[in-house]
């Protein structure tokens, strides 16, 4: 899923979403979008879809992972978490309850549980006592939930999220709570964190042994090509992650043999098609002019790399659909995710 973050996918036009990227749904983000265009804006408009004219699906997450990054300038208790705008330091509150409720105002498709995300680095006290406030918040959520109405003539669903830290007790306890909810989809939050790679790894086999296989499991910001690849094989369906534009906006493309810096100088002469073995949209660049663009400061440079690296991702994960309907996932993935992570 493409990032969304306030209601757009950073220098990307929905147009290109749709033709070029082939996205099928985005992210929106429940703690930028309440604070700016702010919920009465959102109401009056009809909803974030009605909004910024994307007709397809959205997904919104619950603030959470901004309540983990916001140390300094938030403060948790059982009610909910209490935080600081970082536009103008401004106070304010989610509980799970109005969580529900902002979430129901944005109109998003899937909606997430508020959740607390612990750092990757907590220790097992700290751990255990979040899951144990987070599996109370859902609760709360859930029955807000249940009493609550979507506002603008289509169905809504949540999705609860599997905290735990690194700990596989944790995990085992938290993917066991949430599968006894029977939503209609899983998520798997708290990873890609600050813990290593392996020990996220682990963690996806330890919650997705537990997690109903025939409900979508939904792996919360992750990550790279490689990252992905490692997640479909130990059974997750979906994923997030800003890397796409973001490294995009920054000059870093990926492609099938791997990452390439475009302000490098190697780029300068080479004609070439930025990816000549097929990951291309029908947006055709080479190589040379997109490095011309970015030492440029050329706005062009960083719409061209995000269009570009989306349609990456997005074909990626088509070509692993593709082989596990064809049986033969594994030996593919294995081909294929060495050369991934190189540097060209």
């Amino acid at each position: 899923m493409p990032v969304g973050t306030v209601g757009s996918v950073k220098a990307v036009h929905f147009r290109e979403l749709k033709k070029e990227v082939e996205a099928q749904i985005i992210l929106g983000n429940t703690y930028h979008l309440y604070l700016r265009p702010g919920l009465d804006t959102l109401r009056k408009a009809g909803g974030l879809h009605k909004f910024n004219g994307w007709d397809r699906p959205i997904l919104t997450d619950s603030g959470g992972f901004q309540v983990f990054s916001l140390t300094g300038i938030r403060k948790l208790t059982e009610e909910g978490c209490r935080f600081q705008s970082h536009i103008d330091g401004s106070r304010h509150m989610f509980t799970p309850e109005n969580v529900m409720d902002t979430e129901r105002i944005i109109g998003a498709d899937i909606m997430m549980a508020l959740d607390e995300c612990p750092p990757g680095e907590s220790d097992y006290a700290y751990a255990k006592k979040s899951l144990a406030m987070t599996q109370r918040w859902l609760d709360r959520c859930l029955k807000r939930f249940s009493e609550t109405e979507p506002l603008y003539g289509y169905e809504q669903t949540l999705f609860p999220i599997v905290q735990g830290c690194k700990y596989k007790d944790l995990r085992q306890e938290a993917a066991k709570f949430v599968a006894d909810k029977g939503a209609d989809g899983n998520a798997i939050g708290g990873l890609a964190v600050g813990e290593p790679t392996e020990v996220m790894y682990e963690m996806i086999e330890v919650v997705n042994a537990i997690l109903p296989k025939d409900k979508p499991r939904y792996l919360m910001g992750v990550g790279t090509p490689q990252n992905i690849l490692e997640g479909i094989e130990r059974g997750v369906d979906m994923f997030d992650c800003v890397m796409p534009t973001r490294n995009g906006r920054n000059a870093l493309l990926f492609t099938m043999n791997g990452t390439m810096n475009m302000r490098n100088k190697k780029w300068e002469n080479d004609f070439s098609p930025i990816d000549p073995d097929g990951c291309e949209t029908d947006l055709v660049y080479s190589k040379a002019y997109l490095h011309h663009l970015f030492k440029a400061q050329e706005l062009l440079a960083m719409q061209i790399a995000s269009i570009h690296n989306l349609a990456f991702y997005l074909r990626l994960v088509g070509m692993a659909r593709t082989h596990i309907e064809q049986g033969d996932f594994v030996a593919w993935k294995k081909s294929v995710i060495e050369q991934l992570g190189r540097r060209i």
